[in-house]
This record gives C-alpha cells, structure tokens and sequence, in this order.
C-alpha cells in the first residue's frame, strides 16, 4: 500500500462522463483521493454522501477530491447523478490505479476470504507527496477524519 512520503502514481483513468483523468494534472492542488468498494452500496454512499455533503470545508482547505472504485463508468455516473456529487468519480475497471495505490487486498467477511478493494484515504501535498493515509475509514465521520489530521 502507498504510504506517507510516497509520490502520487501517474495513472489515467476515466470518469463518470468518460473524460480523461491524468494524475499528473491533478499535481499543483491539494489532493484527497478515496478508494470505495462499490459504488450504490449502503456504507459507499454514506462515506460519498458525508464527503459530498461538506464539500465546502475541504474546498476552504485547499482540497481537490476523487474517488475510485472497481466499478462501470454507467455505474459510476449512476452513483453521481443520483446524489449529484461536486466531485468525480473514476471508474477502475481494470483495477490498475486501485493496484497501483495497494488497495486491492484479501478481505474477509462472515468468514469467507476474498480480494476486494480496502477502503482507504489517500491525501497528498501540493507536490504530489503523501501527507496522510486514512485506513480505518469512517464512513458516517470520513470528512472529519480527514479534516482532523
């Protein structure tokens, strides 16, 4: 997994309107990246929501925001529309920035293991370095726990 003092990957990704998203474009601006399992599912919608519903805060912080999930770029402009979220939504299909961050890992649930996305945060400096790593998100509390650090 990517850790503090890390540089951002460069990666390319799409989002939910299948426009071109460049890492290295994101370099310059704080960065709050925020990787989700599933998008519509009920713990990702309350951490999109709370990250959404404070938006201005991060914004007032100096923060750009952007989450990442495994899913279709349908089902991620579906999850936006629904909750008309002030960010974008990358779909990771190949799961090639979700690897690159280290956040594709063996989970288990009720017993059964399994690979899936770890939901993590992800925040970086102006110059692309990682400042923090949030890996026991909150879902209901995700902007404060960003905003305490």
């Amino acid at each position: 997994m990517l850790k503090v003092g890390d540089q951002l990957p460069q990666f390319k990704g799409v989002n939910q309107d299948e426009e071109a998203i460049n890492s290295q474009k994101l370099v310059g601006k704080k960065l709050i990246i925020f990787f989700y399992p599933q998008a519509n599912t009920p713990t990702c919608t309350v951490e999109a929501c709370n990250l959404s519903d404070n938006y201005s805060q991060l914004e007032k912080a100096g923060f750009q925001l952007l989450g990442i999930s495994g899913d279709t770029v349908k089902k991620q402009k579906n999850f936006h529309n629904k909750f008309a979220f002030p960010y974008d939504l990358i779909a990771d299909e190949s799961r090639d920035i979700i690897e690159k961050f280290g956040v594709w890992q063996e989970k288990k649930t009720f017993g059964k293991t399994y690979m899936g996305i770890v939901r993590t945060t992800f925040i970086f400096d102006e110059k692309g370095i990682c400042t923090r790593v949030i890996e026991k998100v909150t879902s209901k509390t995700a902007t404060a726990q960003i905003l305490e650090g």
